[in-house]
């Protein structure tokens, strides 16, 4: 348990040391949303709400099949009513109304303002081509008001304008166009620059369609249609749900006219033919009174007449539903396509209503065809509601004819066998008989068509939309977007999470060492001493005897570690052999052994520094062996020889190769790698190794020893076994993890004995173990903040 909170501590801290970075990042992006937010044009939304009224006009034995929802229920008029209101051509009739195809801009100097509203223009544009070149048409031009007579005219932004004056011809690639000036609204635009966009209409009509969300409130059971828009001028957006609602009744109302037109023409034929039927009935009538001079024929036997007038009227009804109905069937069987019917009124209210509904699908469908085609699935739906509508009436008709057919056979038999009786009477008075029946059938007739014309127009005198309003557009004045609250929120979240993602990135694909702690995780058992921390460019490479710096604190718990390590291993007698080795150049370990010297010396241990990396010797960059660098020689030529130099030639003793040097306050003693052999490897497997290091044990208490790289060459491995602990130096952000393999692995063979490890050249935020606070404790720091 106490493992997962320190990793989970230790995860913390990995990011909470790069606060920095997340406190720029989320200054960053609270700034670039700051930004956003000042020049981001605001969105406003406005909404409406519509219901769609229902036709009760259709009640008839077609009326339980609505129910049923063979023939499109409450729902799918819903539905077609959406589309319908998302009919292309009502948004082009609503652009060219509004006039949303030519944009008013007043340029700023980071972001434009849109002018909205004639009463708001600064001048009025007037084209003097055809609206069909106008409306598709692209163009944009500029204009730069400088008095409140002339302006200045530029097709481009960075073109040299032209001065014109108000009312005179300019000459666009769209045509002449002359600018009108609003003098209520000039002086507030004078010495500014407005732009002026022309778009085609039919593009703006598809963008502001697109735009627009028209649903209905409750897509099960409710006629309430919702519509609404966004649009960065709230007063656009609401004018144009207002038109579009009362484009809609309009077109509405349209298609009731025609329906009332159509029938209005056809009740018209029909009296214009029983007119003339009528008058020659009454010429009839008035030739053979006056051709047989009767003026009164008296009555007949009132029971004959009773009967008869009773037949009469029943046949004359008979006749006058046969003949309408005929006229119905003729016309619907005449129709190629879909097309109204006139809603003459039968007997059998079924068919009535039928063809109510039959108008109003095909209203629905010609104003569907305006934008769409005939392969729509709304259009194709409605074909096949269309085509089902007129089967049944078509086969009502039939039913209707065939029973009408049957009542006039009937009252015709009924009525001859009562004028069986009557025609015993005289000859005139029979014959008269027939000339009024026929007279009263062809008035009745013709009284009926006068009343139904008078119908039709009534009906659409008092014809109501489709719709009804319940809310007319409206806002709130207030911007749906950008919203700053989530706009910040999300500045805030992305500045976090951006940094964290940079640091999680590079942490996964990071596989070098930084610290004390990366480092233990890898070598397991094998200790890890110490870590160094980074020293600037500035800093002294060597510390001094009093030096309370971070890095002399840390060499001193690495020379105490070193100590403890002896001690467990009970080394009291001679000098302690400490081999300084790393896994290629560049690491550290010449510093390391170099200042690791002078700490022990500053103890007054006798200290004694070998620079055995006889292939790339670099001890003399710490310690140069000159008279200038304050080198005291305890034999006259050692300063010129070195290392090599004893191991290639016996008459050399270690004296000769000895520099005493006086460091700061303390002393130290030197041997130089000496000059580079052709054969280093060959040279360190001389038997003069193994005397040099039983020499020196004896002469000093520490013996520090630069070796050669590990995995470069085979120097160390080969003089591994005179060293009594070995400190195997890593460098923070430079050493792989998997070369810690390599010595990790000699050290479990046996290869190298007394193997521990040091971590050169940490940062301060990534020093482990509190050697952020510990190390250089008793110094005072300036902090970061503080600038006095």
């Amino acid at each position: 348990m106490s493992e997962s909170k320190l990793d989970l501590k230790s995860l913390i801290t990995d990011y909470v040391k790069h606060w920095r970075w997340f406190l720029f990042s989320v200054v960053i992006t609270i700034g670039l949303a700051y930004l956003h937010l000042r020049y981001t044009v605001p969105q406003y939304d406005a909404t409406a709400k519509i219901q769609i009224i229902e036709d009760k006009g259709a009640s008839s034995e077609l009326s339980v099949l609505q129910d049923l929802d063979i023939f499109s229920g409450g729902k799918a008029k819903v539905e077609d009513e959406v589309e319908i209101l998302k009919a292309r051509s009502n948004f082009i009739e609503i652009v060219r109304k509004l006039k949303l195809n030519v944009r008013y801009f007043v340029e700023g100097n980071v972001m434009d303002s849109e002018l909205y509203g004639q009463e708001s223009f600064p001048f009025i544009i007037n084209f003097m081509a055809e609206d069909s070149i106008v409306n598709k048409s692209q163009h944009e031009f500029y204009i730069d008001l400088n008095s409140a007579t002339s302006f200045l005219y530029t097709s481009q932004e960075d073109q040299i304008p032209k001065s014109y004056t108000f009312g005179s011809n300019i000459k666009t690639k769209i045509g002449n166009i002359i600018l009108v000036p609003n003098v209520d609204q000039l002086d507030d635009f004078l010495n500014q620059r407005l732009k002026i966009v022309i778009n085609p209409i039919p593009k703006v009509a598809l963008n502001y369609r697109s735009r627009t969300r028209i649903s209905s409130a409750d897509k099960l059971m409710s006629n309430i249609i919702n519509i609404s828009l966004t649009d960065g001028v709230q007063r656009r957006a609401i004018e144009v749900i207002n038109h579009l609602v009362e484009i809609n009744n309009s077109n509405a109302v349209a298609d009731k006219k025609a329906i009332a037109d159509k029938t209005f023409r056809f009740i018209n034929d029909r009296i214009n033919e029983i007119y003339s039927s009528l008058s020659s009935v009454d010429e009839t009538a008035e030739t053979f009174k006056a051709s047989r001079g009767i003026a009164d024929l008296g009555s007949q036997s009132s029971v004959n007449f009773q009967q008869s007038a009773a037949s009469e009227h029943e046949l004359q009804n008979a006749n006058i539903q046969l003949s309408i109905a005929n006229s119905m069937k003729e016309l619907i069987n005449g129709q190629d396509d879909y097309d109204v019917i006139p809603e003459v009124g039968l007997a059998d209210q079924g068919i009535s209503g039928a063809a109510q509904r039959y108008n109003g699908l095909v209203a629905q469908r010609n104003r569907l065809l305006e934008s769409s085609n005939v392969k729509n699935p709304v259009i194709v739906k409605l074909d096949q509601q269309l085509e089902s509508l007129k089967r049944g009436m078509q086969s009502s008709l039939n039913n209707v004819s065939n029973n009408l057919n049957l009542q006039v056979n009937s009252l015709n038999k009924q009525l001859s066998q009562i004028n069986s009786r009557i025609y015993a009477a005289p000859g005139n008075e029979r014959a008269l008989r027939d000339i009024s029946r026929r007279q009263q059938t062809t008035e009745s007739l013709y009284l009926y068509l006068l009343q139904k014309r008078e119908e039709s127009q009534i009906t659409f005198a008092s014809a109501a939309p489709k719709s009804k309003v319940v809310d007319y557009a409206y806002g709130s004045n207030l911007p749906v977007s950008p919203k700053p609250k989530i706009i910040y929120i999300a500045a805030l979240l992305l500045g976090v999470i951006t940094p964290f993602s940079i640091i999680y990135l590079n942490q996964l694909i990071d596989s070098k060492i930084h610290n004390k702690i990366d480092l233990e995780k890898i070598v397991g058992d094998i200790p890890v001493l110490a870590e160094i921390p980074k020293i600037g460019r500035k800093e002294e490479k060597l510390v001094k005897g009093e030096d309370r710096s971070v890095l002399a604190e840390s060499l001193r718990i690495l020379r105490t570690n070193v100590d403890y390590i002896f001690q467990s291993k009970k080394k009291n007698n001679g000098g302690k052999v400490i081999f300084v080795t790393s896994s290629v150049p560049g690491e550290g370990k010449t510093f390391l052994s170099s200042n690791l010297s002078l700490i022990f010396a500053n103890t007054g241990k006798k200290v004694l520094l070998i620079g055995a990396d006889i292939r790339n010797p670099k001890i003399y960059t710490f310690f140069p062996n000159d008279k200038n660098a304050g080198a005291t020689s305890i034999s006259k030529r050692s300063a010129k020889v070195g290392l090599t130099e004893y191991l290639s030639n016996s008459n050399f003793q270690f004296m000769d190769i000895a520099n005493k040097l006086n460091v700061d306050s303390g002393t130290i003693d030197v041997v130089y790698s000496g000059k580079i052999p052709p054969n280093p490897a060959e040279l360190l497997m001389n038997n003069r190794v193994q005397e040099l290091f039983s020499t020196v044990s004896e002469l000093y208490d520490y013996v520090i020893v630069d070796t050669a790289p590990l995995m470069v060459v085979t120097d160390t491995l080969l003089i591994s076994k005179h060293a009594d602990q070995i400190l195997y130096v890593t460098k923070a952000g430079v050493t792989e993890k998997k070369v810690l393999d390599f010595p990790a692995k000699l050290y479990e063979e046996g290869k190298l004995k007394g193997l521990s490890f040091v971590v050169n050249n940490v940062k301060a935020s990534n020093l482990g173990y509190g050697g952020k606070y510990g190390y250089g404790y008793g110094k005072t720091v300036k902090k970061w903040w503080n600038f006095s």
